[in-house]
């Protein structure tokens, strides 16, 4: 049974594409995080989200990999699969091109009588990408920035129209406008709101938990250290 990722109030984002000590991954595994998610933009492959993988798959934590594109998909030991759409670009590739890249290439693969895709473990993310200068808004070519009236507007189509379970205001890098989090959490009415980016502190990530259902934090592992990332748990509990 898959676990209940609706009840998760702090996740802890992990790059393939970064290095950390046996220690340090040790220190976030203990540090009250509800969850571990292996997500990268650049240099993702499947060899480095593996290595990644097995590094983290002793520690009792749920396992997520959200992949950027079809090469970042793993399957074997993990739990979830969050599988992001951009709502806030004009490249067809990022809404649904390289989710039918994947299931094509998943089923030209298929063993007979093998489910290609493990959809039992897929959860649906609609993206609003509001960083310009970070990776994922350079590659998916996101209109950004937005209004905080328009940011609600696309989470609303994303939660009422398309009915993503996820709606997830992605900064990517640095800290965001807790005025366009708050619209996007008034304009969404069904789906579990994430926020990630730029958390760095205990305050950003409390900010940040008045309107977010879900805190992703990232930069606090890799900047300020696992007893940072423990202080951000503790914000957001």
């Amino acid at each position: 049974m898959p676990p209940r990722w609706q009840d998760w109030v702090h996740v802890t984002k992990l790059d393939p594409d970064k290095r950390l000590s046996p220690e340090a991954i040790a220190e976030i595994a203990a540090s009250g995080t509800d969850a571990l998610m292996l997500s990268g933009t650049l240099n993702v492959t499947r060899e480095n989200m593996a290595e990644l993988r097995q590094q983290v798959a002793a520690y009792d934590l749920p396992l997520v990999v959200e992949p950027a594109g079809p090469e970042g998909v793993l399957v074997d030991g993990i739990d979830l699969l969050f599988i992001p759409s951009v709502m806030n670009t004009t490249d067809v590739r990022w809404i649904v091109g390289q989710h039918h890249e994947w299931v094509l290439e998943a089923m030209q693969h298929e063993v007979a009588r093998q489910e290609p895709v493990a959809w039992e473990k897929v959860v649906q993310e609609a993206y609003i990408v509001l960083n310009p200068d970070s990776a994922v808004g350079r590659v998916t070519g996101a209109r950004c920035p937005l209004s905080p009236e328009s940011a609600a507007a696309y989470a609303t189509v994303a939660d009422r129209y398309f009915c993503f379970p996820i709606v997830y205001v992605e900064y990517s890098g640095t800290y965001g406008d807790p005025a366009v989090v708050k619209a996007v959490r008034d304009g969404i009415d069904r789906a579990v709101l994430y926020y990630g980016g730029g958390i760095r502190t205990a305050e950003q990530a409390a900010e940040m938990a008045k309107y977010a259902d879900t805190v992703v934090v990232g930069n606090a592992v890799y900047e300020a250290g696992p007893s940072v990332l423990k202080a951000t748990v503790r914000a957001v509990r």
